[in-house]
């Protein structure tokens, strides 16, 4: 039977796979189109299952807002290319993840039965697609603030009390921008602040200067350490010369949380042999 172009057409239409695998599909059925289906969701899971262990690393963050600011969400949807995250697909999954945990309330991504959808979208994109994490951000008594930067790369959500809809945002910029560790000294946690004891101990300990100058070297580290990775200790990333901490005593206001996230932030993404990927490719 002859392959037609309309044949390939409406095979791609009810599948979404690509114009070749179409017509190699319609060719080896002989023109079975419910044939060509049922091979063709065959091999594009196969295809699928091929492609899950590969490292996932780019992608988009969704995140979504109540109108009186007392509630939140955020996602991270990771794929393997920034090409790829530019898909119109893509960009419509991670909306529909991200009204999803906002309306049920659930950071466990697991819980919300989307296999059979991300499988599909890796099939049809032709990378793997993996559904990273969630927060969900309850008001405690203040307002919900957020920020998400035009790549849809990062972003965050800070909780204020005081102040208004402007410092909100430009708190919530500034944590995007600057990715401070907590909000106030106090949280660092102990191994943290121990282990940079440690390192600055080592560096001041290489200066051959005596012991008690050593001691303070270390303290001193050590404070600039906690004022850098401390939100209300940070220079203020729209006025350099004003301490977020000075800002929200001028407005009256405090800060109670916040949540940043980064897209591939802590992913190891391995070292890559382009030579012998494109190798393995071809012999494929």
């Amino acid at each position: 039977m002859a392959i037609t172009a309309a044949l390939v057409k409406e095979l791609r239409e009810r599948t979404g796979l690509g114009m070749m695998d179409c017509k190699k599909a319609l060719q080896e059925t002989d023109g079975d189109l419910d044939l060509a289906i049922e091979n063709l969701r065959k091999s594009s899971a196969l295809k699928a299952a091929k492609k899950a262990g590969r490292t996932a690393a780019d992608g988009l963050l969704g995140l979504k807002v109540s109108d009186d600011g007392k509630r939140a969400a955020m996602v991270e949807i990771n794929i393997e290319t920034d090409f790829a995250a530019k898909n119109e697909k893509f960009i419509a999954f991670v909306g529909k993840v991200t009204d999803l945990v906002f309306e049920r309330g659930s950071e466990d991504l697991a819980s919300y039965d989307l296999d059979a959808e991300r499988e599909t979208l890796v099939q049809e994109i032709g990378e793997n697609i993996t559904l990273r994490r969630a927060a969900v951000v309850e008001s405690c008594g203040g307002e919900i603030a957020h920020y998400i930067h035009t790549t849809q790369r990062q972003a965050a959500l800070v909780e204020i009390t005081g102040g208004d809809a402007e410092l909100g945002k430009d708190l919530a910029m500034h944590v995007t921008a600057i990715n401070p560790m907590v909000v106030r000294q106090a949280e660092v946690p102990a191994d943290v602040v121990g282990k940079e004891r440690e390192i600055a101990a080592a560096q001041a300990a290489e200066s051959g200067k005596p012991a008690e100058i050593v001691e303070k070297m270390v303290e001193g580290k050590v404070r600039k350490f906690l004022a850098e990775v401390s939100l209300l200790d940070q220079p203020f990333v729209k006025d350099g010369n004003m301490k977020v901490q000075q800002l929200l005593k001028d407005k009256g206001a405090d800060v109670t949380r916040f949540v940043r996230f980064e897209v591939g932030e802590g992913i190891d993404k391995g070292e890559e042999d382009f030579a012998a990927e494109v190798a393995a490719q071809l012999k494929s």
